[in-house]
């Protein structure tokens, strides 16, 4: 495995664990508030490493390994 397919086979877990974990803080009931607000702030972090994924996949496009 190349280090660029390392590199978006992590992207990919990272952003399904904060999805993951979202979810879990998001839809369990009678949790605290901090709870929601990490919910909230792992969802922005998911859409921040789908941004990141596919700004390093443009990036590395010309890369031939």
């Amino acid at each position: 495995m190349s280090l660029k397919s390392f590199h978006i086979a992590f992207i990919t877990v990272s952003t399904l664990f904060f999805w993951g974990f979202a979810a879990w803080c998001l839809l369990l009931a009678g949790l605290p508030q901090m709870f929601v607000i990490m919910g909230w702030i792992s969802v922005a972090f998911g859409f921040g490493m789908i941004y990141y994924g596919i700004r390093f996949l443009k990036k590395t496009k010309s890369l031939v390994l």
